[in-house]
């Protein structure tokens, strides 16, 4: 009976990793599956950070692990132990995927999701692809030349990819992002600012505010401050912010989302793909401090886009310090004509129907498979 359950099930693998804004597209295209699948099972096959296996878990998904890293950047020493883990990762990959005996494969982007799309089209089975950035990193680069169907994101990036189907889909978000409670603004109609720097973090960007703050408070302005600061700088800042009377909720990780960006009037963010598609689905104003240090300055292209589609202000870190972030805030703050019309800009960029894009493509993969 059990052998004949297994044989019914659909099964899929998503692997990929690295940080949230890999794995949470991953989760969205998981739960769209699974709303269109009775009898699916889902297995997520990441790298070994702790932090990627929480995300998975707390999600509801099963995860296993392989031993991988990037090669690129890297001295002699460390690139052989990056090639040798590359292959330790290939067999590890082969043994999960001979287990789970999966009818697809999705890659979401990070250095795990390359053993496994390749150990596939070594097998025979299904592969996809989904690039989150307006640049494409070099795995999925690679990866391309192997996938049945590569989704895209943004537009700017389908130049990078001459073969495969290449469909774009846009970004999946979180489901409970879209349905964010508009009604937890506070009663008093502060202004609310909402502060992420990615899931770790952003040590630039936790220090410009805080400058920035204290310039604001000179001419009277106080806005109320949700600040997700990573785990590294939670207790300085949260001394900052204590030591000067600000208004803020200060905390190392924000778990609930969609409140947070229900509530914000302004968001100061990195420019990661995901937060660049929740930004734009949900019509948030924002000003954007793209990580210089990204591969290929993939942040800033990202952040260019949506800031020439008129959705977003940009910073660039160099230039980045208290005063031009508190100029660029109060200019916000007195002018809620603008904030609208950075709203609507961000709309328009936004694609609703990604998630759904991408569960239809990889149906029509299984059901071939």
């Amino acid at each position: 009976m059990i052998e004949e359950q297994k044989r019914r099930e659909v099964r899929a693998i998503i692997a990929g990793g690295g940080t949230g804004g890999h794995l949470f597209p991953g989760i969205a295209i998981a739960r769209g599956l699974r709303s269109r699948c009775d009898e699916i099972a889902i297995l997520f096959v990441l790298g070994r950070k702790k932090m990627e296996s929480e995300i998975i878990c707390k999600a509801g998904f099963e995860a296993r692990t392989i031993d991988v890293e990037g090669i690129l950047g890297k001295g002699v020493l460390s690139l052989a132990k990056a090639l040798f883990k590359t292959l330790v990762s290939s067999i590890q990959s082969l043994a999960i995927v001979r287990d789970f005996k999966p009818h697809v494969i999705v890659g979401v982007g990070g250095y795990s999701s390359g053993p496994l799309c390749l150990v596939a089209w070594f097998l025979g089975i299904p592969t996809a692809i989904h690039e989150q950035n307006s640049f494409p990193g070099l795995t999925n680069r690679v990866l391309a030349r192997f996938a049945k169907k590569v989704f895209i994101s943004f537009e700017e990036s389908k130049k990078y990819f001459k073969r495969g189907d290449v469909l774009l889909s846009g970004n999946p978000i979180r489901e409970e992002l879209v349905h964010g409670n508009p009604s937890t603004r506070e009663a008093h109609e502060r202004f609310v600012i909402l502060v992420m720097g990615g899931s770790q973090g952003a040590r630039a960007i936790n220090r410009a505010v805080v400058s920035a703050l204290k310039e604001l408070k000179k001419t009277g302005l106080l806005p109320l401050v949700i600040h997700q600061t990573g785990k590294s700088d939670f207790r300085q800042i949260s001394d900052d912010y204590h030591a000067n009377g600000f208004d803020g909720d200060v905390r190392q990780f924000i778990d609930d989302m969609a409140t947070a960006y229900a509530r914000a009037d302004l968001v100061i963010s990195r420019a990661g793909a995901t937060t660049i598609a929740e930004l734009a689905a949900l019509g948030k104003p924002s000003i954007l401090v793209p990580y210089p240090y990204a591969a290929h300055k993939h942040q800033e292209a990202n952040a260019r886009v949506l800031v020439a589609r008129g959705g977003a202000d940009m910073i660039l870190e160099r230039d980045l310090d208290g005063a031009s972030l508190a100029g660029k805030v109060r200019t916000y703050m007195e002018n809620r004509d603008e904030l609208k019309k950075m709203s609507s800009g961000a709309l328009k960029a936004g694609r609703p129907r990604a998630k759904e894009i991408i569960v239809e493509g990889l149906l029509g993969l299984i059901k071939s498979a």
